[in-house]
């Protein structure tokens, strides 16, 4: 095999991982490890935690370039991806999931916790197969019900520390599952005609992209309210506070915006601007977090 052929192989197996969203993925997980104790976690839990929650987040994803590779042949967005390309087959696929998020169990279960091993695998399900094979196909509240499994790498983060879902984790969990629709619904609503042509009952496609953006629109000012919990609950302080409200005032921005302006450009520069909008607001925790420990101790 030459190199070139190599290289290809291998960013075809990266591709399977979805590094982007595994990589957003791991950050909340790692936000989680951090904010679960005063100081910094153990070293050791939180790279085992790390590696463990990240290979069974690509192992998820890998199995769903598997079930939903007709689906992406139709779209766009997905056509030139490993398996509607032929780059890799089915049984390559299902055999670099299989290795990947048995390692990732084995990592987690020695090294860290059979708590944090049984909601990742759980996670890893519940992405994987009920909202892949079952949800996404089945209603147009797909990825709102499907949302709880992109929304517990926090929890499982915080419970590779400390080894117990604490209902600060639990706030952080309630804030991604309130984020991912108005997230995922901006792209929707962007790549509408794809995911109609793939058969897939996104919201815009069976509601229509008025009523999808009005519920954008409902979903962000939930997330401001959402997002002042920490705060009112004494997990954070101002700096988190702060931060929160100018976020989330402009996520409602861009969703008002959208209602005015009902191009697919301004859709995407929403749906990006969300991605930005968690990361800077996970970020501002951390910040709080290690300021107040400082300053406290």
């Amino acid at each position: 095999m030459s190199n070139e052929q190599v290289t290809l192989s291998w960013k075809n197996y990266l591709e399977l991982c979805k590094p982007k969203v595994v990589v957003l993925l791991i950050f909340t997980a790692i936000v989680g490890m951090l904010l679960a104790v005063p100081g910094m976690p153990p070293i050791d839990l939180l790279v085992y935690g790390t590696i463990g929650i990240g290979l069974a987040s690509s192992s998820a994803a890998a199995i769903n370039h598997f079930i939903d590779q007709k689906a992406d042949a139709k779209m766009a967005r997905t056509q030139n991806r490993p398996l509607p390309t032929g780059e890799l087959n089915s049984k390559k696929v299902l055999i670099f999931a299989g290795i990947i998020g048995l390692i990732a169990m084995v990592i987690l279960v020695v090294f860290v916790n059979v708590l944090t091993a049984v909601l990742t695998f759980l996670s890893l399900i519940g992405y994987a197969i009920i909202y892949t094979v079952y949800l996404k196909h089945m209603t147009p509240l797909n990825i709102v019900i499907g949302g709880a499994a992109g929304a517990a790498p926090p929890v499982l983060g915080w419970c590779a520390i400390t080894g117990e879902a604490h209902p600060h984790a639990l706030l952080l969990f309630l804030i991604i599952f309130i984020w991912t629709p108005p997230h995922f619904w901006a792209l929707a609503i962007a790549k509408r005609e794809e995911y109609a042509s793939a058969g897939i009952p996104m919201l815009p496609v069976t509601h229509g992209s008025e009523f999808t953006r009005f519920q954008i629109l409902l979903y962000t000012i939930l997330l401001l309210i959402v997002t002042l919990l920490p705060y009112l609950t004494g997990m954070s302080g101002l700096i988190y506070l702060a931060t929160a409200v100018i976020l989330g005032l402009g996520f409602i921005f861009y969703a008002v915006k959208m209602m005015r302006h009902t191009d697919d450009k301004t859709a995407m520069k929403t749906f990006f601007y969300s991605i930005n909008y968690l990361m800077l607001l996970f970020a501002a925790l951390l910040i709080d977090h290690y300021f107040l420990f400082t300053f406290s101790s």
